[in-house]
């Protein structure tokens, strides 16, 4: 990977998460639920296969998946760290304009 891609797909993950956890936050009225919720996108997004595997087969999805993550690259590491700091911050940002006064729905 191309150091300007790593630091592109960093910064898009980051926004992307900050975004998304910051309307969720909002509108939910709960600070911390995409920080909570992050995990599970996280194993989405590194699995190869369906979804309803995780119902249909627990005994063997699970255990696919967190080999998969166990051998994820530093990069992609970093890249989807990033979007959980993304997470992070949206929760901090939240509760500071609260805290400042400002009353989102």
């Amino acid at each position: 990977m191309n150091i300007v891609q790593f630091i592109v797909s960093m910064l898009l993950f980051f926004v992307l998460f900050f975004g998304i956890s910051f309307l969720l936050n909002m509108i939910l009225r709960s600070s911390w639920l995409m920080a909570i919720v992050y995990p599970i996108i996280v194993l989405f997004i590194v699995d190869d296969f369906s979804w309803t595997k995780y119902f249909s087969a627990p005994g063997t999805a699970f255990p696919t998946v967190f080999e998969q993550l166990f051998n994820l690259k530093l990069v992609d590491i970093v890249i989807l760290a990033s979007g959980f700091v993304g997470t992070l911050v949206a929760g901090i940002v939240i509760k500071k304009l609260r805290k400042s006064g400002y009353q989102m729905f």
